[in-house]
């Protein structure tokens, strides 16, 4: 088992690369652990959850909601849950977010860790320390910045991914290939998605990449003043669509990330021929790229972006593949490339 090490806000944290599930009790202790994880896994994997304090929570996006919270909240309190209690998320994105904000909540704070069993958790939910949940369409609108004790991967949680999990963990990879890495661009236009799924060292490396791409920009940000902002790209507008059209966050973010590079064709004279490459990358990797909106909503919808402050809105534009710009654009000029271009 590989470790990385990492400190954020002067406290270590870990990162177990290539373990399995066996390795967590070396790491916690089980009397004063609860495991937090959705329907869909407990069901995968009755015997090992049998074996754990565990809260059950729904699957899916649509209850990364208050009322979650509250449910969990109640449940860790008649688990007598004290401030010694770790909480150990095992999940998607949807888990991982939850259980760091009521790790950041429950008492005023305490211990958690993390085992992302999806590709997009793997590589980027888990990761960074945001979590947070959603007000009705609003994604990720209440949240804190705290991260984990450790994240552990064990890549045999893929075995079981949808196909629709795997293509949707993609739209992340292709983020971090367009705001950091042209190399890992030009990869993954020479690959496929049959390749990385039946190849365990080519998805093991590709897994370590993201890791690596994603905390270091953290590292040097942990609290996006700065260049973690480069992580949204594709994900004002990706949010925006989410759940007003019930979208998976992949899909969301592959057609979020193809309308950010029109207004950088618009704005920062991002070259057509590239944007090209970003859509036949896209659908190389069965993403979608277009779809149909109502502007009115979607803009309505973007004046509560985190990203807005005032008058502007600090939107993630494309120099070129592989590069990535803060750009701060007025709402009144975004709200006509929306009415113009889009």
């Amino acid at each position: 088992m590989k470790s990385r090490e990492y400190i954020f806000s002067g406290k270590n944290m870990s990162i177990y690369l290539d373990a399995n599930t066996e390795t967590i009790e070396k790491l916690v202790n089980k009397n004063r652990c609860i495991v937090i994880t959705d329907s869909n896994l407990f069901a995968a994997h009755p015997y090992f959850f049998s074996q754990w304090k565990t809260i059950v929570i729904p699957a899916g996006e649509i209850h990364k909601q208050q009322s979650t919270i509250d449910s969990i909240i109640q449940q860790l309190i008649k688990l007598e849950a004290d401030r010694k209690t770790l909480l150990l998320g095992i999940g998607g994105g949807v888990v991982t977010d939850i259980t760091g904000f009521v790790a950041g909540i429950y008492m005023r704070g305490v211990s958690f860790a993390l085992i992302p069993t999806s590709l997009l958790a793997m590589i980027d939910a888990a990761i960074g320390g945001k979590n947070g949940i959603d007000v009705g369409i609003y994604k990720n609108l209440i949240g804190l910045i705290r991260q984990p004790d450790f994240i552990l991967y064990d890549h045999s949680f893929l075995h079981s991914l949808p196909q629709e999990e795997w293509i949707n963990g993609f739209a992340e990879i292709i983020k971090h290939a367009c705001i950091k890495d042209v190399q890992l661009f030009e990869f993954l236009e020479k690959t496929d998605l049959h390749a990385i799924q039946s190849t365990p060292h080519l998805l093991a490396t590709l897994i370590d990449k993201n890791i690596a791409i994603k905390t270091n920009i953290v590292q040097q940000d942990e609290f996006e003043q700065a260049d973690r902002k480069l992580l949204n790209y594709g994900h004002t507008i990706g949010h925006a669509i989410e759940n007003l059209y019930q979208l998976p966050h992949g899909h969301a973010i592959s057609i979020g990330m193809v309308m950010a590079a029109t207004i950088s064709e618009e704005i920062n004279q991002f070259a057509s021929v590239e944007k090209q490459r970003l859509i036949q990358l896209l659908n190389h990797y069965h993403l979608p790229t277009t779809i149909a909106i109502d502007k009115q909503k979607v803009f309505d919808i973007l004046k509560m972006d985190k990203k807005r402050i005032d008058d502007c809105i600090h939107f993630i534009l494309l120099n070129k593949i592989g590069e990535a710009i803060i750009q701060p654009i007025p709402m009144i000029q975004l709200e006509d490339i929306f009415n113009q271009t889009l």
